[in-house]
């Protein structure tokens, strides 16, 4: 089987839980080509430097630098329905070249065809909106649902039961789509916990990510709060498309991306972590072991984020 695996870029989260798939299909046996654009699409072929890979529809957009992301988010739609309609004409592009046999978005909204099997991944099945806006979240899933109901398939990245869960309400709407199927966490670091010793303790890691201006302003942030302590600092930026060259400012130590296995190591020896409460973060953190140590801020004007960094948290005082 051909597959062609396309994770939206907006942050690394929706390519770094593409990469266990991605692997998966591999061991199965399967043909996989890579989609995407920009660093999420980097993220990928860094993992799968032999895999061919095809440059679909670019989308940049960028966050407020204020504590609202409601007018951001507004004036972006315009472009995002522009950018969807052209990943749709890529891909039918692509499939009037060469034959496949299942494509895989990670919430890239155009990537439907009746000409093959879609499937769609998405934890985000309720919409959260920020207080003001609450009235139209049932108006803003729909608008989701709208989307997601072309694919033949919508693969939620969470357990069935929302005890269990990671996404609580957020993967667990009222009414469940008819095709949709719960397919369980998933992250790169899944494997890489087994039989590994936990390193020694010690130090302040903060792993970084995001649309800007907000992950640069998290970064200052943490730079500002940790200048001159007797603490080593480790700021993971995110920043897969920069030299991995480290630099050192007095006790704060700027990395610009990790190798997988190196960035396990980093934050599971840590004294304190500080992340973003992204899904696929707190995926992550969860495959490592490391939720109940992990500072999530969320970003601002983010409810999503804010509902997830509550959940996990009061999950955590259980665990």
């Amino acid at each position: 089987m051909k597959i062609l695996v396309a994770p939206l870029n907006w942050g690394l989260g929706h390519a770094s839980r593409c990469v266990p798939l991605v692997q998966r299909f591999i061991d199965e046996g399967h043909e996989v080509i890579l989609g995407g654009d920009g660093e999420s699409l980097t993220l990928l072929r860094r993992h799968f430097p032999k895999l061919r890979y095809i440059y679909l529809a670019p989308l940049h957009l960028h966050y407020s630098a204020g504590k609202s992301q409601v007018w951001a988010m507004l004036k972006a739609i315009p472009k995002i329905l522009v950018w969807s309609r052209k990943d749709h004409a890529m891909l039918q592009a692509v499939l009037r070249e060469e034959h496949i046999d299942r494509v895989v978005s990670d919430n890239r909204f155009g990537l439907y065809t009746a000409k093959t099997e879609c499937i769609y991944i998405t934890h985000q099945l309720h919409i959260f909106l920020p207080k003001g806006w609450k009235w139209a979240e049932g108006i803003a899933s729909r608008m989701h649902a709208r989307i997601y109901t072309r694919y033949n398939k919508v693969w939620i990245p969470d357990r069935e039961a929302i005890q269990d869960s990671l996404g609580g309400a957020l993967s667990h709407p009222k009414d469940l789509p008819p095709q949709a199927e719960y397919i369980g966490s998933l992250s790169r670091f899944a494997l890489l916990r087994e039989g590994q010793a936990i390193p020694e303790k010690g130090g302040i890691v903060a792993v970084l990510s995001g649309l800007e201006p907000q992950r640069s302003l998290l970064e200052a942030s943490i730079a500002e709060r940790y200048r001159g302590s007797k603490e080593a600092v480790f700021i993971v930026q995110g920043l897969v498309n920069r030299p991995s060259t480290r630099m050192k400012r007095g006790n704060i130590t700027l990395i610009p991306h990790m190798k997988d296995k190196e960035l396990a190591d980093l934050v599971r020896g840590a004294k304190h972590i500080i992340a973003r409460s992204g899904y696929s973060t707190i995926m992550d953190f969860e495959a490592l072991g490391i939720l109940a140590q992990t500072e999530f801020i969320p970003t601002p004007g983010q409810p999503e984020q804010e509902y997830l960094a509550s959940w996990i948290a009061k999950k955590c005082t259980f665990c």
